[in-house]
């Protein structure tokens, strides 16, 4: 493989990794990223997608005695049986629109000032949601993953579904939209990274299967690459995510989804930057 091309099979899978469970869009800036590296074309949208199984198996390896738990007891155990129909109720609503619409939002949405827009406006929200969760007093009203509902699980997974717009981030959709919904900001963030897990295989097994015309032997060791590096960065990452939230909200990257759009807006309407489509 072409030395260039390893590095840039890399550099996105870092951008994966690291950007995959913050609510700041994994896809919006894989795509920014690509125009910039000039990574860019069908077969690269295939590898972006590809390369949040290396991100997903970060998540299966940071919980994974959680994980054998449930599959132990999904025989016998009331509760496990419940998180896993939880996981499925979560899980339906993106897999319908996605796909339903998946194509034109391919084609029409992964361009960088559509992201852009995005950005901002899932910033906006974000500042919304956080000053909303702040201003309440009493406390949230599910406090952990285990004390969902159906119904909780079910609204989350209506939140994902406004993920399958690119820029507006999957995690921030499933965190936020938890957090409104009277998820505490644990309960969110962690329903959100076990959602992560059937969300991103299948995107990953529907998108190469669907486009494996594009694909040959040649390509693998890109893909590996770029999946390593997800994996990497994506379990550094939710490692310090967890500390994080312990003690901070997400205001930080309201302002940074905010100030990041804006930039990509500015620079693209003056010319600054050839922003490729």
């Amino acid at each position: 493989m072409d030395i260039l091309l390893a590095i840039k099979a890399i550099i996105m899978g870092l951008v994966e990794g690291f950007t995959e469970f913050l609510p700041i869009s994994s896809t919006g800036h894989l795509i920014l990223a690509g125009s910039l590296l000039n990574f860019t074309g069908e077969k690269v949208k295939v590898f972006q997608i590809a390369i949040q199984a290396g991100a997903m198996l970060a998540v299966i390896w940071e919980y994974r005695r959680r994980i054998a738990t449930v599959l132990s007891g999904l025989g016998s155990d009331p509760k496990q049986q419940k998180f896993v129909i939880k996981l499925v109720i979560a899980f339906i609503p993106a897999a319908m629109l996605g796909l339903l619409f998946s194509e034109m939002i391919t084609a029409k949405l992964f361009t960088p000032v559509p992201v852009a827009t995005a950005f901002i406006v899932g910033g906006l929200l974000i500042l919304w949601v956080e000053r909303r969760h702040t201003g309440k007093d009493q406390a949230a009203r599910v406090e952990s993953v285990d004390d969902m509902g159906y119904g909780d699980a079910l609204k989350v997974g209506i939140a994902q579904a406004f993920a399958l717009i690119p820029g507006t981030s999957r995690s921030g959709a499933t965190i936020i939209g938890g957090m409104l919904f009277g998820l505490s900001r644990k309960a969110a963030t962690e329903f959100s990274f076990f959602l992560a897990i059937p969300t991103l295989l299948s995107a990953t097994v529907y998108s190469v299967l669907k486009e494996r015309h594009l694909l040959s032997m040649a390509d693998l060791p890109m893909f590996l690459l770029g999946g390593l590096a997800a994996f990497a960065s994506a379990f550094l990452c939710v490692r310090w995510l967890l500390r994080y939230i312990s003690t901070h909200d997400f205001t930080i990257f309201a302002w940074y989804r905010i100030v990041f759009g804006i930039l990509v807006l500015v620079t693209a309407h003056f010319g600054l930057v050839v922003w490729a489509e």
